[in-house]
């Protein structure tokens, strides 16, 4: 195996500036790197246009004028591009450096995020999109990838509109099928966006969230862009059952089909997103404890200071004659008067010389002034007069919704507590069943609930397997009751009867009354069993069951094997005969070989060979046909004395034709020849003629 080369770039000074570190990521259209700003001694983000875009002048173009868009967003919510120019060959984007993770690592570490993960995740990415929009930029390219999670917990949008610069044959692979997830119909149809196409992508986005997956997967592109299309968008609860009603309307809302339908812009939902948080947080139940931040009602803000930047402030007029800086002087940052308005929310008080600090959500403004110096009037309707009221609504306001659900909370807290999450609350038991013990028992013990093992037989769960709960799933039970989680062990084991030597429908009856069931019997031919006798008792794996004492799972099949009694005897049958009777009793003879038989005639099965063992119905027997006895050589007895010859001959099998007179001695008299000569084969019993002398 051989290692990658070296990225040339590592090492590099760009524009005698930034001194790159690192590689971070490699997209389609250009190389991120951490980079040194020597000149201010800190660490960057920059980004570096790929060599072969490079002769790409409209490309170029694009990606300068897309830099030149995201540095107008002063937001922070949204990445900071510092800086941007051309080293050689090379166009580059310098921005700000936020080490932590993206979005979508966080999605693949945690799968989904919480009701309150979401909420505060989409706060943010609302709030840079809706300042994006308010600059007329549509960033067109909103995905988990371009969220980026700091390590401080800040929150940022990244990649302002510079996918779109990316021609179509370069984003292929998962890169491809990650921007078609998030791209609305108009972009997949007729290939114009604007912002409500930045809308549909945060609905996704926020779909993925709460579920912990998009809600239209495919293997190929382009069926994904025609789910988006055409496909009805699921609700969040439909998949994550906690998700809460609000949340599923700004989801639905966020991904209408037609763009008209949606909300116009980024801020609109911002807004929707923070009224669903308060009907949400409204509707648990209250407690004692530390309330979690509430974002105040979108009418509680001014919109045009939700995202205030910091701003340099002209110097007001003044009328006294005592005063540290000149009338209309035009106040710049650093320098000294300069008033500042700092983003943020910030204490409440006042300088030393009086002038007020304005807290809360939106901007708090400082107006500079030398300290100790006398101050003029203010026109009773100008701008600080116009914040402080606004302020002070504000607080009041908050003031009130405080004090309401402090004497809610107070009013009702006991019993709340009681019944919401203490001993008298009740809890739906869950279905558990097919999990493993150790995993039932974690969700019941995190529901309050006290679960104890129980095991339990069972004929169709699987052993180490939970059949269920004590009470049932669904039942309400109080908080800490007990539960008992029924874990299966199997089929319980049931003593066999003794079923050999029995009728087949005794055996069949005893085989149900013990518990198990009767499969499909075999029958077969046995020559020590008498016709419908049980000859054995076979258990699911074939062998017997029922022996010395030995036990079996309940419900389990077992298959009787009935005799048919011994095959018939077909032996002195003719072979027609022997093969109709074999046929009555359904086996099937064949012929066989044919051979002498000193015992049975010719033409008669002298033998039947079975060829299988057992014998059972349809098995073929070979019948072998008998040719009669065997032929056997006359013996030579010419020359002999007949006392000697007789007893050859007739030892051979032959009978005798002679005609020996009484008056001739046995031992005198010579044979002189036979009929069939000596050495002739003839068969047994067939008569032989003798001649003497």
């Amino acid at each position: 195996m051989t290692n990658a080369p070296p990225d040339p770039m590592i090492g590099r000074l760009i524009d005698g500036r930034y001194q790159v570190r690192s590689r971070i990521a490699r997209g389609g259209m250009a190389t991120v790197y951490l980079a040194t700003d020597l000149r201010l001694e800190r660490q960057v983000a920059i980004k570096i246009m790929h060599g072969h875009l490079a002769d790409d002048i409209v490309f170029k173009e694009r990606f300068v004028q897309e830099a030149r868009s995201a540095a107008r967003l002063a937001h922070p919510n949204v990445v900071n591009v510092f800086d941007q120019g051309q080293d050689s060959d090379m166009a580059y984007l310098v921005m700000e450096y936020l080490p932590g993770v993206t979005l979508r690592d966080l999605l693949k570490d945690y799968g989904k995020l919480t009701t309150e993960q979401t909420v505060d995740v989409m706060d943010a990415v609302l709030g840079g999109l809706a300042a994006a929009h308010k600059a007329g930029i549509v960033h067109r390219d909103l995905k988990p990838e371009n969220v980026l999670l700091a390590d401080d917990g800040r929150i940022k949008i990244s990649d302002f509109g510079l996918a779109r610069a990316v021609s179509a044959n370069t984003a292929t692979g998962q890169a491809l099928l990650g921007t078609i997830a998030y791209l609305s119909p108009e972009l997949l149809t007729r290939g114009t966006a604007d912002a409500r196409s930045d809308i549909y992508a945060a609905g996704i986005m926020m779909y993925e969230m709460l579920v912990g997956k998009q809600p239209f997967t495919g293997e190929q592109p382009m069926q994904i862009a025609l789910m988006h299309a055409h496909d009805q968008m699921p609700t969040p609860s439909t998949a994550n059952p906690g998700v809460p009603e609000q949340l599923d309307d700004l989801v639905l809302w966020a991904t209408a089909k037609e763009p008209d339908e949606r909300p116009t812009d980024a801020r609109e939902m911002l807004e929707r997103l923070r009224t669903a948080e308060i009907e949400i947080v409204g509707s648990r139940p209250s407690s004692n404890a530390t309330q979690r931040t509430m974002v105040l009602p979108a009418d509680t803000f001014d919109a045009d200071l939700d995202h205030a930047q910091t701003q340099v402030l002209e110097e007001r007029r003044r009328t006294d004659p005592v005063k540290t800086v000149g009338a209309g002087a035009a106040a710049t940052a650093g320098a000294a008067g300069a008033g500042v308005m700092a983003a943020g929310a910030g204490p409440a008080g006042a300088l030393a010389d009086g002038t007020d600090i304005f807290a809360g959500v939106g901007a708090t403004t400082v107006y500079g002034n030398s300290v100790g110096a006398p101050r003029a009037p203010r026109p009773p309707d100008g701008p600080k007069e116009k914040l402080a009221r606004k302020a002070s609504s504000r607080r009041k306001r908050g003031f009130w919704i405080f004090a309401i659900v402090v004497i809610i909370a107070a009013a009702l807290g006991g019993g709340t507590w009681y019944f919401g999450a203490g001993p008298g609350a009740m809890t739906s038991v869950p279905d558990v069943a097919g999990q493993s013990p150790d995993s039932a028992i974690s969700t019941l013990t995190a529901l309050g609930l006290e679960p104890t093992r129980a095991d339990q037989s069972s004929v169709t769960v699987a052993a180490g397997t939970v059949i269920g709960t004590d009470p049932a799933s669904g039942a309400s039970v109080r908080n800490g009751s007990a539960i008992s989680v029924l874990v299966s062990s199997g089929p319980a084991l049931l003593p066999v009867p003794t079923l050999n030597g029995l009728a087949q429908a005794d055996a069949e009856a005893a085989v149900q009354s013990a518990g198990f069931t009767l499969a499909d019997p075999q029958r077969e031919f046995r020559d020590d069993v008498p016709d419908g006798i049980v000859a054995a008792s076979l258990g699911a794996d074939g062998n017997q069951v029922g022996l010395d004492g030995a036990q079996y799972p309940e419900q389990q099949p077992i298959t009787l094997v009935v005799s048919l009694g011994p095959v018939p005897d077909v032996v002195g049958q003719t072979l027609d005969e022997a093969k109709a009777t074999l046929e009555s009793v359904g086996l099937v003879g064949v012929d066989g070989s044919q051979d002498f038989s000193d015992d049975i005639p010719e033409g008669s099965v002298f033998e039947a060979v079975r060829s299988t063992d057992p014998v059972r119905p349809g098995d073929s027997i070979s019948l072998n046909v008998s040719r009669g006895p065997a032929p056997v050589a006359v013996p030579d007895v010419i020359g002999m004395t007949w006392d000697k010859a007789k007893p050859l001959l007739a030892d051979a099998g032959f009978s005798l034709d002679y005609n020996f007179g009484a008056d001739l001695a046995p031992g005198l008299v010579r044979v002189t020849g036979t009929n069939p000569s000596a050495g002739t084969l003839a068969p047994k019993g067939s008569s032989i003629s003798i001649a003497f002398t």
